[in-house]
């Protein structure tokens, strides 16, 4: 399993670096990583480009009052999730990857 992660100050920290070392050691993508993620890179990931925002949609219909009670929320959107939308963004996942292999692993959002 690899993981990835944005390069936002806080993911770069030192204590969050060496942490991935321990548990994805030379096998996790992003700033300071053994490999790293060029910035201003497309996204690719169907987390960044649908997942968060519905998430976030759904767990903000009400603000949240306790850590609990969000946590709660979240996983109540999660379970809500269709098997057709995550064939939605599987489909939409497939058509970002073959519009950056097209454009030579540049720019492409303006394809879409």
């Amino acid at each position: 399993m690899w993981l990835q992660h944005g390069g936002c100050s806080a993911h770069y920290a030192r204590r969050v670096r060496d942490g991935l070392n321990e548990l994805y050691p030379n096998k996790w993508i992003g700033r300071g990583g053994l490999v790293s993620r060029p910035p201003r890179s497309p996204d690719l990931t169907p987390l960044d480009f649908f997942l968060w925002g519905a998430m976030k949609n759904a767990v903000y219909q009400e603000i949240p009052t306790t850590p609990e009670n969000m946590k709660q929320w979240i996983i109540a959107a999660c379970g809500r999730i269709s098997s057709e939308t995550i064939r939605h963004i599987r489909d939409a996942a497939v058509r970002r990857l073959q519009l950056c292999i097209d454009a030579n692993g540049h720019h492409f959002e303006h394809l879409l």
